[in-house]
């Protein structure tokens, strides 16, 4: 029996941003490229820079939507990203938490067909 491998939480994103610039080819998407291994000197620099702990991964401004992306199982939302999620619809943006890419193209179908 060969235990079946989860895709990363990297290789999910990088598979939503290939399928909606395909699908929405003039409307911009960028990553937030908050994670990962840094130096101490690094995040200290990045920091006073303005980098905040907890924004989602992506960012559609034309819509005001942003996404995080966890991996289909066992990807959690840490309590910045939750302060952050809340915090960000309490100032009328919209956000989708994800599991892995295909959930992230459902949401944001179902978000594009609101009224």
């Amino acid at each position: 029996m060969t235990k079946e491998k989860i895709p990363s939480e990297h290789y999910e994103q990088a598979a939503l941003v290939a399928w909606f610039r395909v699908r929405y080819p003039g409307t911009l998407i960028f990553a937030i490229p908050n994670g990962g291994a840094r130096s101490i000197t690094t995040a200290a620099a990045l920091k006073v820079e303005g980098v905040v702990k907890g924004i989602p991964d992506l960012f559609v401004p034309e819509w005001r939507l942003w996404i995080e992306m966890k991996r289909i199982k066992g990807g959690v939302l840490s309590a910045e990203q939750k302060s952050i999620t809340e915090y960000l619809k309490s100032v009328n943006y919209c956000v989708i938490v994800a599991k892995g890419a295909e959930d992230a193209k459902k949401q944001i179908l179902d978000f594009l067909d609101q009224p």
